[in-house]
């Protein structure tokens, strides 16, 4: 005789499905439906099809911040991931000292997006910020102001600074769940430091590893709030990435159609990328 099936679970799951639709699905509908409409005013719409994309993907000004975008994440990866696992490695495992450098690590993390902008904006100011007036004081000419090179730089620092504690505390998880006899049969093998490192942690921080490379490029991806308050996108376009000009199409210029169409695509990009992120470093962790 078949056991009776309760459904009854699925009125437990129902208010989230609910919540989902509300905060996710029906604004998700709505950008679609903007993208691929047009106006004349008087809220009267009529089909424009895939014209809006086509718009979006033949302007220059987009592709060039794609490709600034694009390079402020290679760049943000390459630094903050080896610097992250060398900050782990290198924080105490137990005892007091631990606890207070977790707590430190952490600090950084709970910083509103707009207090770390505004933080860097006058750091690095050269009449009255401690960065800007040290390097003034040993003669470099430095101003993120007018100058491109030290706009990206200071965004740069900016962000490894605001972010590598993540990648850091994520990688020390890693290095906590590895039991102490592996690092007891290296000392009896003499392993070198580099071959522990290869062998026993690394594997071990291969899946903390995959959510943070996911964590860190998302979210340089997106990445607006810090760059817009400490530059504005500028000077000129030399820190404008994909969110602030989306911004700027969607509230400076109300160009609701071509906004919409670009952030269709931008969220399209971002989940590829990621997927194929996914997709390599899983690869590479089932390979023998």
């Amino acid at each position: 005789m078949d056991k009776p099936v309760n459904n009854r679970a699925w009125f437990l799951v129902l208010p989230v499905l609910v919540l989902v639709a509300f905060s996710a699905v029906i604004p998700l509908m709505t950008v679609v439906n903007y993208s691929v409409q047009d106006t004349f005013g008087n809220n009267q719409f009529f089909w424009n099809g895939l014209g809006w994309f086509q718009e979006v993907l033949d302007s220059d000004r987009i592709r060039a911040a794609l490709g600034r975008q694009i390079l402020f994440s290679a760049i943000i990866l390459a630094i903050e991931i080896p610097l992250g696992i060398f900050v782990a490695l290198n924080m105490p495992k137990r005892g007091f000292w631990a606890s207070v450098v977790l707590v430190l690590m952490a600090l950084p993390l709970l910083i509103p997006w707009n207090v770390v902008g505004t933080i860097w904006q006058v750091f690095g100011r050269v009449d009255i910020g401690l960065l800007g007036h040290t390097l003034a004081a040993m003669g470099f000419d430095y101003n993120y102001v007018n100058d491109p090179v030290d706009a990206w730089a200071t965004i740069v620092v900016m962000d490894v600074w605001h972010w590598t504690s993540l990648v850091a505390l994520l990688c020390y998880a890693g290095l906590q769940s590895i039991p102490d006899a592996y690092y007891q049969a290296a000392r009896i093998d003499q392993a070198s430091r580099w071959a522990v490192f290869r062998h026993i942690e690394l594997p071990k921080m291969s899946g903390v590893l995959l959510i943070a490379v996911l964590l860190r490029f998302m979210d340089s991806f997106m990445i607006y709030t810090e760059p817009f308050v400490l530059t504005g996108g500028g000077p000129g376009n030399a820190t404008t990435f994909l969110s602030i000009d989306l911004v700027k199409t969607a509230i400076g210029q109300f160009d609701l159609g071509p906004a919409a169409a670009f952030s269709l695509i931008y969220f399209l990009v971002i989940l590829l990328i990621s997927w194929v992120f996914y997709t390599v470093m899983t690869a590479q962790k089932d390979a023998p």
